[in-house]
């Protein structure tokens, strides 16, 4: 399987894409569909789930550049300059 994240995916938030992979949870734990179609919904929410997790990581790095400054105020870095 490829890390690649199809281009519907990469646009959505974290909160559509942790949405859409709750319910596709839901529907699979449910165990009524057809077998493609359970695959299919496996494989989509496999890929919103490294979506959300890139989503978590990008935040994460964004919260670590947050530091005190010199006289005891907080400054922010925004994400990817360095």
């Amino acid at each position: 399987m490829s890390d690649e994240i199809p281009a519907d995916i990469a646009k959505l938030s974290f909160e559509d894409a942790l949405k859409q992979l709750e319910d596709i949870v839901r529907t699979l734990e449910a165990g009524k569909g057809k077998l493609d179609d359970s695959i299919a919904a496996y494989e989509r929410g496999s890929a919103l789930r490294r979506h959300c997790e890139r989503k978590l990581a990008e935040a994460e790095a964004r919260i670590e550049k947050i530091a005190l400054s010199a006289d005891g105020g907080v400054r922010s870095e925004p994400a990817g300059l360095s």
